[in-house]
């Protein structure tokens, strides 16, 4: 097997249990050079056996780490191991009702680097996200099928990160049924939901946001609500649900508006909701101009930095739709505000709204704050997967 030694003081990371070996960390390799995805050992610089793990050809984080075991193997039966620990791990949060949804398999955090599988209704949606988890799709597809007996798996492996591993998108059936362009799923609170597994966003849908929502719709009784960058309507439809006055729900998509529309029908909402097509820049300032007042506002945009050069312009783009957002509250109004963006710290995102708050001239309280669901747990030796950031303020 080949070795790979690390630089001279770069091996703390990888006794603390980080799963990241980047390039810049490696002195040297012994023996054959790797493959792409092959299985490689990792060694201090004074020669002691430090982990396991994959490498990456070409890609910045050069090796993904599996184990801190000498002797275990990275083969198909530590695959179906850590499968089965996060699938079990679902089931103990009671997550994996027939027609709900949740995420399954959360790569690095449940011990599966590149491994992205999330479950909708009987289906599961799988992204192979490296070199190595390309390389291992039949074994993964099989594990999958043998443990879970879904009725179809469908591959979404068109994430950004796919091209930093010199892999092409790709996207299809890997087992089963085709799913249907509209499927429906039962999300907490009992809230019903239409999604397109094939072309929707991420796998199908933000099931990051399960239970956020429902906090904020706790907030929407009898309130008049502008729901931002809605998407397939998941704040929309919990807001109405919990008994908002009115709802305006903004997005770009007409496709992503057309299943909010279905979800609305699903659960027989009452409450008079106005799709609003439009980019949420543009039409948070019409409303200001307009003189449009909410009595709570939701922000939930797409991520705005996939890299370091562009969190700059990310942290100006948030400033810029909270400072909005908060010029249509009224006094006491409520602005749930969130950040998807990884490299977007707390303590960041934080400061921005502090500084929005400021230009626009307005106190504000945090009164809660909240994260990603349970079933997108942080591994503690990997804070990184640590991604979704949500404040829920009050607006004076």
């Amino acid at each position: 097997m080949t070795t790979v030694t690390l630089q001279p003081g770069k091996e703390r990371p990888v006794v603390q249990r980080h799963p990241w070996v980047f390039s810049g960390a490696i002195a040297r390799i012994q023996g054959r050079q790797p493959e792409r995805g092959a299985v490689v050992d990792v060694r201090s610089a004074d020669g002691e056996w430090l982990a396991r793990g994959c490498w990456s050809a070409g890609s910045q984080i050069r090796i993904r780490l599996f184990t801190w075991d000498p002797d275990e193997p990275i083969d198909d039966a530590l695959i179906r191991r850590r499968i089965e620990r996060a699938i079990d791990g679902r089931r103990r949060l009671g997550m994996l009702a027939n027609e709900g949804a949740c995420r399954l398999i959360y790569a690095e955090s449940d011990g599966i680097p590149g491994l992205i599988v999330d479950y909708y209704a009987g289906f599961l949606v799988v992204q192979l996200l490296t070199q190595a988890m390309a390389q291992r799709s039949a074994a993964v597809t099989r594990i999958l099928a043998e443990t879970l007996a879904p009725r179809g798996i469908y591959e979404r492996s068109d994430a950004d990160v796919r091209e930093k591993e010199s892999l092409p998108p790709a996207s299809g059936v890997l087992w089963g049924e085709t799913p249907p362009a509209r499927l429906r799923m039962r999300l907490p609170g009992d809230i019903w939901h239409v999604v397109d597994l094939g072309a929707g966003q991420k796998t199908g849908a933000y099931l990051d946001q399960a239970f956020n929502r429902l906090r904020v719709a706790a907030h929407c009784v009898n309130a008049e609500t502008l729901d931002c960058f809605c998407y397939t309507g998941g704040f929309t439809i919990a807001a109405a649900r919990a008994g908002a006055r009115h709802v305006t729900a903004i997005d770009t998509s007409e496709a992503a508006l057309s299943m909010l529309r279905e979800g609305l029908t699903l659960n027989m909402i009452a409450t008079p909701v106005e799709t609003a097509p439009g980019d949420a820049f543009k039409l948070l300032r019409r409303y200001r101009e307009e003189q449009r007042r909410f009595d709570v506002v939701i922000l939930d945009p797409p991520k705005f930095a996939t890299s370091q050069s562009q969190v700059e312009r990310a942290t100006r783009g948030y400033k810029d739709i909270n400072m909005q957002a908060m010029h249509l509250l009224r006094p006491g109004g409520i602005l749930a505000t969130f950040s998807c963006s990884g490299l977007v710290s707390a303590d960041l995102f934080q400061k921005v709204v502090f500084g929005a708050a400021l230009d626009a001239h307005r106190d504000v309280q945090i009164i809660e704050r909240l994260s990603q669901s349970p079933d997108h747990p942080v591994l503690l030796t990997f804070p990184e997967g640590e991604y979704l950031k949500g404040l829920i303020c009050r607006v004076w």
